[in-house]
């Protein structure tokens, strides 16, 4: 049995997060043509993704337009934020340095985003985290 939060996006509804965190707020026809750049869809599939979204909280629509626009709830951050502590409690005990330690194993880093590490554990440091 799956213990997926229902506000918890799966990923074709993070496809369409990326897309509105892109452009703003957007009609389905919108969200549907940046998705077909990556991966051909249904327009419908689309549509019906966003209902979903909408039910979930994911999404907000506003209908005042003539093609209904939707928008991102959270910001990409938060989004990411939420997503990380969940899979940091579920999958590795809570324990942050075993997530890194796990992600920095997986995929080589570059010396952009390795310098970009350090300077984040050294503010953390600063602020006495």
């Amino acid at each position: 049995m799956s213990r997926r939060s229902p506000n918890r996006p799966t990923d074709a509804e993070l496809e369409i997060l990326r897309v509105l965190w892109k452009r703003g707020k957007s009609s389905v026809r919108e969200v549907h043509e940046e998705l077909n750049l990556a991966r051909p869809g249904g327009y419908t599939t689309a549509l019906k993704l966003l209902q979903i979204m909408t039910d979930k909280g994911l999404v907000r629509r506003d209908e005042e337009a003539r093609a209904h626009l939707y928008e991102a709830v959270e910001s990409r951050e938060g989004t990411q934020s939420k997503l990380v502590r969940d899979l940091a409690e579920r999958a590795f005990g809570g324990s942050a340095a075993e997530l890194v330690q796990r992600a920095l194993s997986e995929r080589p880093a570059s010396a952009e985003d390795l310098a970009s590490i350090r300077s984040l554990i050294d503010e953390l440091e600063r602020r006495g985290q």
